[in-house]
């Protein structure tokens, strides 16, 4: 599985990219998209919504299930990829291109960790 170093990871299979100290995109980790299987709807929320660290934010329809997607930190959505709206399967195709949303006046963090941390969590669960 693919997880790049330039990114954070949350427990909840949450990847964040910081554009700068208060505005970052969350999307779908690998390992996620890979445990939920073909993803054929995803639901998003609307921008000037306000999204908590640790609170769903998000679900998405996968062959197998409906899942909770977990903000990672606590802010403003300021845009969402709509894309996916019609595309959900972009997210199984390009877990680390396909964000779901980008989030602004970032106050609070869930404990996000590095790559090797991540990688390391995941596989004490499997």
């Amino acid at each position: 599985m693919n997880h790049p170093t330039d990114l954070y990871y949350s427990k909840s299979h949450e990847w964040v990219k910081f554009l700068d100290e208060k505005t970052a995109l969350i999307g779908l980790t690998d390992y996620a998209q890979d445990a939920l299987g073909d993803l054929v709807f995803v639901n998003l929320p609307e921008a000037g919504d306000e999204v908590t660290a640790g609170e769903a934010f998000s679900d998405v329809e996968s062959v197998k299930a409906v899942s909770d997607v977990f903000s990672p930190v606590s802010g403003v959505v300021a845009e969402v990829n709509e894309e996916l709206l019609d595309a959900p399967e972009r997210m199984n195709e390009d877990p680390y291109g396909a964000w779901l949303i980008k989030v602004e006046n970032i106050t609070e963090k869930e404990e996000l960790m590095e790559a090797d941390a991540y990688i390391r969590f995941y596989e004490s669960e499997e």
